[in-house]
This record gives structure tokens, sequence and C-alpha cells, in this order.
């Protein structure tokens, strides 16, 4: 009896633990998986933006960089000169445009002085003016009287002398006005061309301003000769050596950039269906069999390259002509965030994944551990 006993116990135990692991297998099989799985991250292209032999190369290839350390080093010797020389140029820039202000400002003076002198002619032709009204006025009414008698012609000699002075000063004032009025006109051309070659005055001056600019781009062309990690990543495939030429706009090395890996599942187009984001996804990396990650679904992809549909004559798409009887599910790419990555996990941009996601899950949050993935299902 007891013997039985056990036996029916044993057997009982041993069908609920098959029972557990059916359960569980047939759980992870009823949910969307994929052995088509890759490791991604943002992979920088270092590209130098100036040319120049490379007179410092500190780092390895693949060498982990933090963010902000020099990668190489650029001779800087040209790139100083020409900012010294840029310096140079602005400062001979500022002494010519402090000498077109005094210009301006000396024409300016002259435009006042000569409207000073065209408003004192004026005034003393009308002076003149009104002198020569009394003197012909006075001659007038002399002459009239020595006709009568009634004066003499010393009188008439004396008034007519006065007439004719008169006469001489209204003339004279006319021509001060004349040179007056043409020395403002000339003065008024010269403070215009003296105001068109210095243009803006002050800061505001274009040619001041080119030469700032051209001083600030030397700056940045200096400071470009240091090229340094704009991330922490890991150097890879690094071709440089010192004395080599780095060249402006093309790519030296590449960084991939340790804070942005995620995992890309490729899952057939009929197993996507219920896969939402923030689903609770199960990475398997190939490289650590016995070492599961947890991570979120992200995103799904909306859309994936064709070969077919390419644009024929008359505008209308060609589409080859196919004789397969079996239709092949197309592969979507899923986007996998990587909740946690234990210490002991080195990440490898392409190196192959497989995931699980367990769909229904998006939005619960969940302490238990990442179970491992049936072997079946890696």
């Amino acid at each position: 009896m007891n013997t039985a006993l056990r036996v029916s116990l044993t057997g009982a135990v041993v069908l609920l633990a098959v029972g557990v692991v059916l359960f569980k297998y047939w759980n992870y099989v009823t949910n969307p998986w994929t052995r088509d799985g890759q490791v991604r991250a943002q992979v920088i292209q270092i590209t130098p933006r100036v040319s120049g032999p490379i007179v410092e190369l500190p780092v390895k290839d693949n060498q982990l960089v933090k963010a902000g350390d020099l990668l190489f080093q650029i001779d800087p010797r040209t790139f100083k000169a020409s900012l010294d020389q840029a310096r140079a140029d602005l400062d001979n820039k500022r002494d010519d445009i402090g000498s077109l202000e005094k210009q301006v400002e000396a024409a300016k003076a002259s435009v006042s002085q000569y409207a000073a002198q065209v408003k004192e002619a004026g005034s003393s032709i009308k002076k003149s003016d009104a002198n020569l009204a009394d003197a012909k006025a006075t001659f007038g009414r002399i002459s009239r009287l020595v006709d009568k008698g009634a004066a003499s012609e010393l009188q008439r000699d004396s008034t007519e002398a006065k007439y004719k002075v008169a006469l001489a000063e209204l003339e004279e004032t006319d021509q001060q006005l004349v040179g007056a009025t043409a020395a403002l006109l000339q003065s008024e051309a010269d403070l215009a061309k003296a105001r068109a070659d210095l243009g803006a005055p002050g800061e505001d001056n274009a040619q001041l301003r080119a030469a700032k600019a051209a001083v600030e781009q030397a700056a940045l062309n200096l400071e470009f000769t240091q090229v340094r990690a704009p991330v922490t990543g890991y150097v890879t495939n690094l071709n440089l050596r010192l004395g080599s030429q780095a060249v402006e706009n093309q790519a030296a090395l590449a960084l991939v950039d340790v804070n942005s890996y995620w995992i890309d599942g490729f899952f057939k187009e009929n197993a996507i269906e219920d896969i939402r984001a923030g689903d609770r996804a199960i990475v398997t990396l190939m490289s650590y069999p016995d070492t599961p990650l947890e991570g979120r679904v992200d995103s799904l992809g909306w859309g994936i390259a064709q070969d077919d549909g390419s644009t024929g004559s008359d505008l209308l798409p060609n589409i080859s002509p196919t004789f397969e009887w079996i239709r092949l599910a197309q592969r979507v790419p899923v986007r996998i965030h990587l909740v946690e990555v234990p210490e002991e996990v080195e990440l490898r941009v392409g190196t192959t994944a497989s995931v699980l996601v367990m769909t229904g899950t998006s939005g619960a949050e969940s302490d238990e551990p990442v179970p491992p993935l049936p072997k079946a299902l890696q």
C-alpha cells in the first residue's frame, strides 16, 4: 500500500511537472518569435571638417572612448597662420573704417561751412540789393534836380559814383553766392562719396563684419583640427596612420554609440498582428545563450523594400512574372528596446539574436526575472 502510494504520488508530481513544462512551452509557442534578429546601434561616421596630415593619433581600433576624447589631431600650423592673417586683416580693416569715418566727419564739416557761406552770401545780396536801390533812387532824384538847376553837377557825380559802387558790390556778392553754392555742391558730393566708401558706420559696417566672419571661420578651422568623439562609444574600422592625410568631409572612422543599442527582430508578416508597442520581449543573443535579456517593443516597421514595382515604359509599374506556387511571408522589422543589459554581456552590432514577444503585456509592469527561451526557440 505504501509502495503504491509512493508510486502514485511520484507519478502525480511528474505529470504535474510535465504539465507545467508543456504549458510554459505552449505559452512560448503561441507568442510570436523569430531567430532572425540582430543587434543594432547608432554608428556615427567621424568626418573631419578640414584637410591636413595627421600629427597625433591617441586611439586604437576597437578602443572605448568617452564623449569629448581626442580621436586624432590634424596639423594645426597652417590654420594658426590663417587665423593670425585673418586677425591682422581685421585690424587693418578697423583702421580703414576709422579713416573713412574721419573723412565722413570732415566732409560733414565742409558741408556745414559752405552752407553757412551760402546763407551769408544770400544775406549780403539782400543788403546789396537794398543799397543799390537807395543809390539808384538818389542818383535819379539828384539828376532831375540838376536838370531843373536845383542841384549842382558835383552832387550828381557824387551820387552816380555811389550808385556804381553799390552796383559793383551787388555783382561781387552775386559771385560770392555762386562760388559758395558750387563749393557746397562739391562738398555734398564729397560727403556722399565718403559715406558710400564707408558704408554702415561702426560695428554694422559690412566690410568689418566680413573681416570678423573671416576671423571666426579661421578660428573654427583651427578648432576643427582636433577631431573629438561626439559620444561615448567604440572606435571601429580605424584605418588612419600617423602622417596620413585626413580629407575634408570624407569619413575617417566609425564610432559605435554605446548608449544606443537596440534589437531588430524580423518577424513574418503573419505573426505581427497581435504585437503592440510596449509588449514585453525576451531577447537571447547567440553569443550569450544562457543570459536572456528583457526588452520592450518600441515600434513596428511601416515598410520594406520590394524588387517589383519599379517604373517601366509609359510610366507603368514593372512587375516581373512569378511561377512560385508557395507564397512566402515577408519579414517586418520590429524594434526592441533593451530594458537592462547585464555588465557581463557585451553587445556587438550585427550579431544574431532570437526574439520572443509576449503579446498582451503592453503597459503591464513585471518584476519577474526574464525566463530563458527554450533551446528549440533559440
